[in-house]
C-alpha cells in the first residue's frame, strides 16, 4: 500500500504550486495549521543545500473532530501533511494517505473516517 497520493504540476514552480493547493484545500474544508519551510530550515540547522521542499499540515475541523471522538489519541496522527518538493519540470504535491496511516489502529469505525478523508484530499491534490 502506497502512503501518498501524488501529483506532478508540470512547469509549475513551488510558490504557485503552495497557491494552488492552499486553494484547492480550502475548498474541500481544510485549513493549514503549520507549515514547514525544509530548505530554509535544514540551510539554517546544518548549513546544507537542497531543492525546494514545504511540508504543510492540513486539518479538517469537522473530520479532525469526529475522529478524535472515535479514538481520542488519534490526534498524535494529525493533521494530514501534504508536502510540495521540486522535481525536474515542475513541482510535485503529496498528500498522506489517511488510510495508510491509520492502519496502526485497530478501530474499524476510525478506518471509514480516514476513508472520506482520503477522497476529500485526493479531491483537493487532483484540483491543484
Amino acid at each position: 500500500m502506497t502512503y501518498t497520493y501524488n501529483r506532478t504540476l508540470t512547469g509549475v514552480d513551488i510558490d504557485a504550486a503552495d497557491t494552488r493547493i492552499r486553494a484547492a484545500l480550502k475548498d474541500n474544508g481544510f485549513g493549514i495549521l503549520t507549515e514547514i519551510d525544509v530548505k530554509a530550515t535544514m540551510k539554517k540547522k546544518i548549513d546544507v543545500e537542497m531543492q525546494p521542499y514545504r511540508i504543510l499540515g492540513a486539518c479538517n475541523p469537522k473530520m479532525a473532530y469526529k475522529a478524535i471522538g472515535i479514538e481520542p489519541r488519534v490526534g498524535a496522527m494529525l493533521p494530514c501533511n501534504v508536502i510540495l518538493r521540486a522535481v525536474d519540470g515542475g513541482t510535485e504535491i503529496s498528500a498522506i494517505d489517511p488510510v495508510a496511516s491509520m492502519q496502526a489502529i485497530d478501530n474499524d469505525e476510525l478506518h471509514s473516517v480516514a476513508g472520506e478523508v482520503r477522497d476529500m484530499m485526493r479531491t483537493a491534490v487532483d484540483a491543484a
